[in-house]
């Protein structure tokens, strides 16, 4: 007999079972029927649709394909994850997040897990001769010859998150952080909300939706953008070309996430899916570009600006150096987004296939800097899975002078890596509109975490600086940093990304380079 002819009969015989004895013995038997016609009667309407091949073929039974469907990753997450699974982050890397912000033990016993053979395994080169640090506190400073208010940039900031995509107790407790251990933060391209201002320095990113400075049109607005790039807490703004997750895309906000006072900030309509453009408005070609940025250092009073980029097309990324060299227009600096960076919202092709990943785009960067002789006015900013001491100085090896976290601040405050971001159902109250979710998380706990993450995050840097002889971030080398790429083979970061092997190179000097072959 076919299952569904089966589980029918069955619930049939049951009802008529209930029934009988209802006649027979008691009325009260009747209130049993509560449970088993209901199911008789969803047995029967799946018999007959034809949208769920399952539930067809097994009315009833085939429900438990899709309740433990639905809680698959966190009986994975929870029961059979070994430590160095899970992505886009494992264990390890999520539980020391934890740990650091909320001053907990945070060393190990009994020795390493990864495997030291395994093709991919990094490690760093230590001194038998270790130097002290006294200063604690890794800042580099941004702002070339143009610009009239140069920022001191700690080396570890919060990475470009929109409130929107993150609740309000989130950003609030995001920016307080900032403000207790003072370092930056992005705000995202979706504006300069109420809850940016507590306290925090803030970088002001500008994408191509121009949110926060745009007319009724979309386009950008100069008048606007004057007012809030003045403002005292705006320290430095960012153009948003591309992000890693998403690139060639633009920024995605689902409707359930698009509040009213949401709306408000982003000049937008309420209720709505607001889809960011692919591509800016106000300009259409490097040499734009430039002028571009120009305007804004004009408008904001001579505040550092810069672009954020993830590499594709490397000529495209000459072609804005040759103009740069052409108009003499230098940006304070480029926030360099590899492919695997984090995002809300994104579609699968995009966040799997497209853009350069992380060390290949910071390494060609870098390259083509020197090679323009364009380093020495441009800081680089970098983000992409960055939440250790190590994970810092290994892009600082390759070119980087400061660097973002976004999804290891999001583990800060508490995120448990549900991937539901895209839901607005966010159980941790981060990532959600939701008021019964997002008033779960206590402002006044979830900041003072940011805070500690941060500060024994440079901590934990400046001790593996210390092992390796580094004094200071210009002495973090390539030529100090290895990876196993193959069963036999080592080599260095500097053989790897910048092929010099033999010569001793610090992406903080001069050094000749040997531009890509194509």
């Amino acid at each position: 007999m076919e299952v569904r002819k089966l589980i029918i009969s069955i619930m049939i015989v049951i009802n008529l079972i209930i029934v009988s004895f209802g006649f027979i013995f008691t009325s009260s038997w009747f209130w049993l029927l509560i449970i088993p016609f209901p199911l008789l009667l969803i047995a029967l309407y799946h018999s007959f649709q034809t949208k769920h091949a399952i539930l067809r073929n097994y009315p009833l039974v085939g429900y438990f394909r899709y309740i433990f469907e639905s809680i698959r990753p966190e009986l994975r997450q929870y029961f059979w994850e070994s430590d160095m699974d899970g992505r886009p982050f494992n264990r390890r890397q999520r539980s020391i997040v934890y740990q650091r912000a909320k001053n907990q033990r945070e060393t190990v016993a009994f020795g390493m897990q990864t495997d030291p053979q395994a093709v991919g395994n990094e490690w760093a080169a230590h001194s038998v001769f270790p130097c002290h640090i006294e200063n604690h506190d890794l800042r580099t400073k941004v702002g070339n010859e143009a610009c009239k208010k140069p920022y001191s940039l700690s080396v570890f900031n919060i990475s470009a998150m929109s409130y929107g995509a993150l609740s309000k107790t989130a950003i609030t407790a995001l920016n307080k952080g900032a403000a207790l251990q003072n370092f930056a933060h992005n705000t995202g391209e979706g504006g300069i909300s109420d809850y940016h201002n507590n306290g925090g320095d803030l970088i002001w990113q500008v994408g191509t939706g121009y949110f926060g400075c745009r007319n009724s049109e979309g386009k950008f607005d100069p008048e606007l953008f004057r007012e809030k790039s003045n403002r005292e807490n705006v320290k430095m703004i960012e153009l948003k070309l591309s992000q890693g997750a998403k690139p060639g895309h633009g920024g995605i906000l689902p409707a359930a996430k698009n509040t009213p006072e949401v709306a408000a900030i982003r000049h937008v309509i309420p209720g709505t899916d607001v889809m960011s453009p692919p591509a800016h408005s106000a300009f259409s070609s490097p040499t734009e570009m430039m002028h571009f940025i120009q305007q804004m250092r004009d408008l904001s009073g001579g505040k550092p600006i810069g672009f954020k980029i993830c590499i594709g097309d490397k000529h495209e990324f000459m072609d804005i150096c040759h103009s740069m060299q052409n108009t003499q227009i230098f940006p304070d600096f480029i926030s360099v987004d590899g492919s695997e960076g984090g995002t809300g919202a994104a579609p699968l092709e995009f966040t799997d296939n497209l853009g350069m990943p992380l060390y290949d785009a910071l390494a060609f960067v870098t390259k083509t800097l020197i090679a323009f002789g364009l380093k020495k006015h441009i800081k680089v900013i970098v983000s992409s899975r960055i939440v250790t001491g190590f994970d810092i100085l290994k892009v600082i090896a390759l070119g980087a002078d400061a660097c973002y976290s976004a999804r290891g601040m999001m583990f800060a405050l508490g995120c448990i890596q549900a991937l539901k971001c895209n839901e607005d159902v966010c159980p941790v109250g981060v990532a959600t509109q939701q008021p019964h979710l997002y008033k779960g998380l206590d402002v006044n706990d979830k900041y003072v975490r940011v805070a500690q993450f941060h500060r024994n995050t440079l901590r934990a840097t400046v001790e593996i600086m210390e092992a390796c002889g580094f004094k200071t971030l210009s002495d973090v080398s390539a030529d100090k940093f290895y990876r196993k790429v193959d069963a036999i083979r080592t080599l260095s970061f500097q053989e790897i990304y910048f092929g010099t092997e033999g010569k001793l190179v610090n992406s903080h000097t001069d050094f000749e380079s040997k531009l890509f072959e194509d």
